[in-house]
């Protein structure tokens, strides 16, 4: 019995031993664990901070670097390769200042070029001195840009999907389709020129490739389109439309590359076109070494072109290895050219300067071709906690500017420079009085926290920087900018739209004169007069936060009228707002769709209208970021005058009926009758769709006539 009693106690004595074991390995391991977390925490705060003081650190150095970094400027004329070879190198050497940014042979730092969008519209006679009547909205008195529509003051030509229609538009009783030009190919834009029309396109073609030993990352490419080489090639076509019912084309030119600007002084047409050489021969040019190799690869990645004008229908070479123009360093492996040909001259030989590099915007003025494009260099860095990111997003982004002389069929490098940060379009360059302005943004805006730079640059006849005005808006990006003589407007935003009105009478001291918050912000600036100045952008309201951050909520589309009369203290004298989020214009991003004329205070542009319903606007707890239902597509017809405003005319649609707006869901299908472009002749107005030209009388809207473009849409 005793022992029994013995037994039982040793085994309580064990389980009790062994539960104090198990209790003290819990309590070690919460130990550890609290310890652990108390680690992790106090470590990531370590970091937070020195991300915080790396970020600030980086930051500063990062704007200083930009800031203090010297302005570059080449001789006058360009060094040219003296064989293929050297150019291969060239192209070898390109690679390596790419892979140091962070990109390689299949990353393109240089952005595809996109149409852009400009300026002041001025009238014109009318073919026989008719009528006048509206033209393109240009950015330069005298430098016409091409468009999707175009008038004479009695004729109308239009861009419509991929065909061309010619119709006499004036008189408006007269108003009929005359002839319709079907093109082979994807229809951008067009210049007329007394009888002569330029159309600008682009089309995709195989061309075969030469039988040569390729190496094996050639082979594995070229497997898929075997002994042939895929291009992207721009057309330019030019008919003669003496006889209306009945277009002749004269000429036909193709090139390699992609189209991104032009423009047309006098009789001369000059545009700028980025080619990309094949992928398959650059992949082999990275280990060759071989003499023969390096020119017979070099030659094939030259561009390549043909003109109807002359005997061959092959293609050829546009250029040869000596022919192209380089800047050091060298950090592209793309072809930049520029064209120039005459628009009346059906067998004048054009006009070319090849460089090896790109650009993205165009500037022109009566004598001189501005181009420019941006690098962004990312640096690398460690990848704890963001801070690799961090890192990337502190790029150093520069822009060079390349300018040319124009003189008929001549053009001439004159030199070229280089200014800190971005710019934003066309209307970031301007040149006056043998200076050359441009305005720049450093750094990205997001969400959370916006680390950018804008910046006013003012360069000389040579490109040698003369003034600067930096740090404007930090934290905000340029939405808009506007040159007029010896003043300047900027637009920058985040939360809130600063206007700012510039003194730039001193080339070496540009300054800032007067400044203007107000919700919302302008996309397009464009001058009413001397002391007033229409800005179209977006509205704005404030984000709610829950979404944390601090940033708006894009809105209806904003028009507003400033005062500028007294420099130092601009004022918003009117403002209207059309419609809600969803509400969108081309004008926002072209130009050339805003038609204004102050002679007859007239301003239109299209709108697709984006509406909430009043029961929800209403409601104060409705989303900020509520999309409005789509409920028009047209134009909207303003009277404008500093004394009354904006004052609604009317509005004009194409659609017979709102069954489309009814089918739209998040996004608008446009069915070939939504307005692209409005403009006058004499006493009537045009609006024009794919499908169709309205003609309204300018004094109350009501509908005078009517051309069918293309039956079926």
């Amino acid at each position: 019995m005793n022992r029994k009693i013995k037994s039982a106690s040793g085994r309580k004595k064990a389980r009790l031993k062994k539960q104090n074991q198990d209790y003290l390995t819990v309590d070690r391991i919460c130990l550890w664990l609290c310890l652990l977390v108390a680690a992790v925490c106090i470590f990531a705060v370590m970091l937070v901070s020195l991300r915080q003081v790396y970020k600030n650190a980086d930051w500063n150095q990062f704007i200083k670097s930009q800031q203090n970094s010297s302005f570059q400027i080449t001789d006058s004329e360009l060094p040219k390769f003296n064989s293929c070879q050297t150019l291969a190198n060239k192209l070898k050497e390109s690679y390596k200042i790419q892979e140091k940014s962070g990109l390689g042979w299949g990353m393109r730092k240089d952005s595809i070029g996109i149409p852009e969008a400009a300026n002041l519209s001025t009238d014109g006679i009318g073919a026989g001195g008719l009528a006048d009547y509206s033209t393109t909205n240009i950015q330069v008195a005298g430098v016409d840009e091409a468009d999707i529509v175009k008038t004479d003051g009695k004729y109308i030509y239009t861009v419509s999907q991929n065909n061309i229609t010619v119709s006499q538009a004036y008189p408006s009783e007269e108003a009929k389709l005359l002839s319709q030009i079907k093109i082979n190919g994807n229809l951008r834009e067009i210049f007329i020129e007394g009888d002569n029309l330029l159309a600008f396109g682009s089309r995709n073609i195989m061309l075969p490739l030469e039988n040569t030993k390729k190496s094996s990352s050639e082979k594995i490419i070229s497997d898929f389109y075997p002994n042939r080489s895929y291009r992207y090639l721009t057309f330019v076509e030019i008919y003669n439309l003496s006889d209306y019912q009945n277009p002749t084309l004269k000429r036909r030119l193709e090139f390699e590359g992609n189209y991104y600007s032009s423009r047309k002084i006098g009789n001369y047409v000059y545009f700028a076109l980025n080619s990309y050489p094949d992928y398959q021969i650059l992949r082999g040019l990275e280990n060759e070494t071989l003499p023969s190799i390096l020119s017979e690869k070099a030659e094939k990645t030259l561009p390549v072109y043909r003109d109807s004008a002359n005997t061959s229908s092959e293609f050829s070479s546009l250029c040869g290895c000596s022919d192209i123009s380089y800047i050091d360093p060298v950090a592209s492996s793309q072809y930049l050219t520029i064209v120039g040909l005459s628009i009346n001259d059906y067998t004048k030989e054009v006009t070319k300067e090849v460089i090896l590099g790109s650009g993205e915007n165009i500037y022109a003025s009566l004598e001189n071709l501005y181009i420019a494009k941006t690098d962004y260099s990312y640096r690398r860095g460690f990848d704890w906690f963001g801070l690799m990111s961090e890192s990337k997003n502190d790029s150093s982004e520069k822009t060079t500017i390349y300018k040319f002389s124009l003189d008929k069929d001549k053009i001439n490098y004159l030199g070229e420079g280089e200014v800190k940060g971005r710019i934003l379009n066309q209307f970031s360059m301007d040149e006056y009085d043998n200076h050359f302005r441009i305005a720049t943004t450093i750094g990205q805006v997001n969400r959370l926290e916006g680390r950018t730079s804008n910046n006013i640059y003012v360069l000389d006849k040579n490109l040698k920087l003369v003034g600067s005005l930096e740090d404007i808006a930090p934290g905000e990006s340029i939405y808009s900018a506007r040159f007029m003589g010896k003043k300047g407007y900027l637009v920058t935003f985040k939360k809130i739209d600063p206007f700012f009105t510039m003194d730039l009478a001193d080339p070496k001291n540009p300054k800032i004169v007067g400044k203007l918050k107000i919700p919302g912000y302008s996309d397009y600036l464009h001058p009413y007069d001397e002391n007033h100045i229409i800005g179209i952008g977006k509205n704005t309201i404030e984000a709610e936060e829950i979404w944390g951050g601090d940033f708006e909520w894009h809105q209806g589309i904003k028009m507003a009228l400033f005062d500028v009369s007294d420099f130092e203290n601009p004022k918003e004298m009117h403002k209207v707002v059309i419609g809600d989020r969803g509400s969108d214009s081309p004008v926002l991003r072209d130009h050339k769709a805003f038609l204004f004329d102050k002679n007859k205070n007239l301003l239109a542009i299209p709108i697709l209208l984006a509406e909430i319903p009043e029961d929800q606007k209403s409601d104060p707890e409705r989303a900020r970021n509520l999309y409005g239902d789509y409920t028009f597509q047209g134009s909207y017809v303003y009277d404008l005058s500093p004394e009354e405003g904006f004052v609604l005319k009317g509005k004009i649609t194409h659609y017979e009926n709102d069954e489309i707006f009814k089918k739209s869901g998040y996004y608008f299908g446009d069915s070939g009758q939504s307005v692209k472009r409005n403009l006058y002749i004499g006493d009537n107005l045009y609006s024009i769709s794919d499908g169709r030209i309205l003609i309204n009388s300018l004094d109350d809207l009501g509908e005078k006539g009517e051309i069918k473009l293309i039956p079926e849409l």
